[in-house]
């Protein structure tokens, strides 16, 4: 007999199966069960696999209950009318109450269905019985990142885990944005929006919005399971926005939760009525037949009725984009300016903001190691600072590397989104080089992904506002102070170059004007915005700087690229404020005043006309570009800037001077 109670071993001399001996078992007399247990751990307190896996998953700890007028209500209640609100923003325009959604994945063990109470809405009905109102939709709401991998990996094709961790999706036929197919409606709401040429607003009036918005609903309740995310826009409490999001993709609903603001448990249980609810029924057609269609992608902006309908197409980034427009309208008319820029701050609390179109250097100037990262993007300045829109970022992937781009690189792991990467198949390496899909490709993921993002993503009031043009003609100086008529001007022109291609391969650089660098996006017109960052500026002392990340020494195919490590010592000059002390020059035409010096840059690169071997080549691209900036400007001739024409006077002769 062993010691402890253990079982001890003896062999009788009866011989077993293969004339081995047969082994006998003793137990300790006190020992009362007649089963042999293994006792190296506890038994499961299941009986079958179905309870095992229950046990496997515990239930999120119960939110604490919302405050109401009445007292509180019980959970019980609290999700009840979190169902009917979901059922409201469903709701048909022909059907008096909402569909009956149910909360949960269908593909789970069945239970009770807890049925929302019927919802109404503000139209008059014509009473129907569908198909549709008979079934139940079930509504996956706000899931985590671990739960919507798995519903993108089960069901929707295209999807798969990297080796980074990462979940690599498709976004269909559509890789880009199509802002050919937005529209807005045009109604009594919209009269102050910009409209007519130059303008991104394409007008729709509001009874084809309805049609769409049908459309979309009746195919989104006709799934046997929605997506639905409540979070906010805009990290001001003061001027935060609450948005729906109801989607028929996983893919959609992760996309979301990394570039929206992510509430907290006890902030979703107030969330209430949305202020905004966008329908992306991306994966079906609008009707080409229907008024104002040009073709099956439709994106409808509604802001009377607070919705925007997405019909076919997938790409993620119309959702992003559509809110960024909302924004646009909604923070002006509070006196807040939305800006599409970059926004860091030093460790002594000084702000920069960064504007810039695309290749110009704003994601990478405006990621500093030595700076916290408020946001990349997309920013609002109130009377309180400036703040995020966004909870996340949405970067350029192709030809990423973690030499150059670190922090993009190590935040594209679990939880973030790829978008149309190519990689291994087996390994799930992502070649970012890879360019088979699109070269559009693009990560999105949330901002605490970035080591020096700042959280909350606040900031005080801007002390530089720093403009970032890539001039492939070579002409713009690399940094030019500038006054606040000269910033008003530059802002609203939005300049830089791009370089187009040619078929005997002879490569010239074509001028691209982007107003408030984002003319996409704004909804009113580019002078208002510009009204109100001069305010601002004015008010809290904040310099307006010129900055060419371009070409110096001639055009592009002659010239040669300012190097980013003379660009980066430019800019920390301008955050240290050592450039506020430098003596400065005036240029010709464009009388830009320069720096004469700046430690780490090489003094005759600062004045362009110096890195010119040909000086009358330099002089006539000068007048080119300078003519390109005149033409451009003449649609904002006829539009006064500011309370009075004293500002609108100055910022139209702060435009180039072609006396030399």
């Amino acid at each position: 007999m062993a010691a402890n109670g253990e079982f001890s071993f003896r062999s009788s001399g009866v011989k077993g199966r293969n004339n081995l001996p047969k082994i006998h078992t003793d137990k300790k007399a006190s020992d009362e069960s007649d089963i042999c247990h293994d006792d190296s751990a506890t038994p499961v307190k299941a009986q079958t696999l179905d309870e095992l896996h229950s046990l496997q998953k515990k239930k999120s700890a119960p939110t604490t209950p919302i405050q109401a007028a009445l007292g509180e209500f019980a959970e019980e209640d609290r999700h009840k009318q979190q169902m009917q609100s979901i059922s409201a923003s469903l709701a048909s325009l022909t059907r008096e109450t909402g569909p009956k959604v149910v909360k949960g994945d269908p593909a789970r063990a069945a239970e009770t269905p807890r049925v929302a109470p019927a919802s109404h809405h503000h139209f008059e009905p014509t009473l129907d019985i569908s198909d549709s109102g008979l079934k139940f939709t079930h509504i996956l709401y706000n899931l985590s990142p671990a739960e919507l991998y798995e519903q993108a990996i089960k069901y929707e094709k295209g999807s798969f885990i990297t080796s980074s961790g990462a979940l690599a999706t498709l976004s269909g036929a559509k890789t880009g944005r199509s802002p050919r197919d937005k529209r807005v409606v045009k109604d009594e709401t919209t009269d102050d929006l910009w409209w007519g040429k130059g303008s991104p607003n394409i007008e729709m009036d509001e009874h084809t919005f309805l049609v769409n918005r049908e459309r979309a609903v009746d195919y989104l309740c006709s799934l046997e399971k929605v997506y639905v995310n409540d979070q906010f826009l805009n990290w001001d409490p003061e001027h935060r926005i609450k948005v729906r999001i109801v989607s028929a993709r996983a893919y959609h609903s992760l996309f979301m939760h990394n570039m929206c603001i992510r509430p907290t448990p006890e902030e979703l249980e107030s969330f209430g009525t949305p202020d905004f609810t966008i329908y992306n029924a991306g994966q079906f057609p609008c009707n080409r037949y229907t008024h104002y269609m040009t073709s099956s992608t439709s994106i409808d902006v509604n802001l009377a009725r607070k919705e925007m309908v997405i019909l076919g197409t997938q790409y993620a980034g119309e959702m992003k984009k559509g809110l960024f427009s909302l924004m646009h309208y909604l923070m002006p008319k509070r006196g807040v300016l939305s800006l599409h820029s970059g926004c860091n701050m030093g460790k002594d609390g000084d702000v920069a903001l960064f504007f810039g179109l695309s290749g110009t250097g704003k994601t990478t100037l405006s990621t500093d190691h030595n700076r916290y990262l408020i946001g990349d993007d997309e920013h609002c300045w109130s009377d309180n600072g400036v703040s995020n829109i966004e909870g996340g970022c949405y970067a350029k992937c192709i030809d990423l590397s973690r030499e150059k781009e670190p922090d993009i690189w190590n935040a594209i792991k679990f939880g973030a989104v790829l978008e149309n990467v190519v990689f291994d198949e087996h390994t799930r390496e992502v070649d970012y080089s890879d360019k088979s899909v699109t070269e559009n490709t693009r990560a999105a993921y949330p901002i605490e992904f970035i080591p020096n993002a700042k959280i909350p993503c606040v900031g005080p009031h801007p002390k530089n506002v720093i403009l970032l043009a890539c001039d492939a003609f070579g002409v713009l100086p690399p940094v030019s102070k500038l006054n606040l008529a000269q910033t008003m001007y530059h802002f609203i022109s939005g300049y830089t170059a791009l370089v187009a291609g040619t078929e005997d391969g002879i490569k010239e650089p074509t001028a691209t004007f982007s107003a408030c660098f984002g003319a996409a996006f704004i909804m009113l017109h580019p002078t208002k915005y510009a009204a109100v960052l001069a305010d601002k500026m004015q008010k809290h002392g904040a310099t307006g700087w010129l900055v060419n990340t371009g070409w110096s020494g001639g055009s592009y195919g002659s010239g040669s690229r300012i190097k980013l490590a003379y660009t980066r010592k430019i800019i920390d000059a301008i955050h240290s404020g050592e450039l506020l002390k430098a003596n400065y020059v005036k240029t010709d035409v464009f009388g830009l005043e320069i720096p004469t010096e700046i430690e780490g840059v090489p003094a005759e690169i600062l004045d362009p006309a110096n890195t010119w071997g040909n000086k009358e080549a330099h002089k006539e691209t000068l007048l080119k570009l300078a003519g390109l900036f005149k033409k451009n400007f003449e649609g904002f001739l006829n539009y006064k800037i500011g309370t009075d024409s004293k500002l609108t006077d100055e910022i139209l002769a702060a435009g180039p001077n072609f006396r030399i």
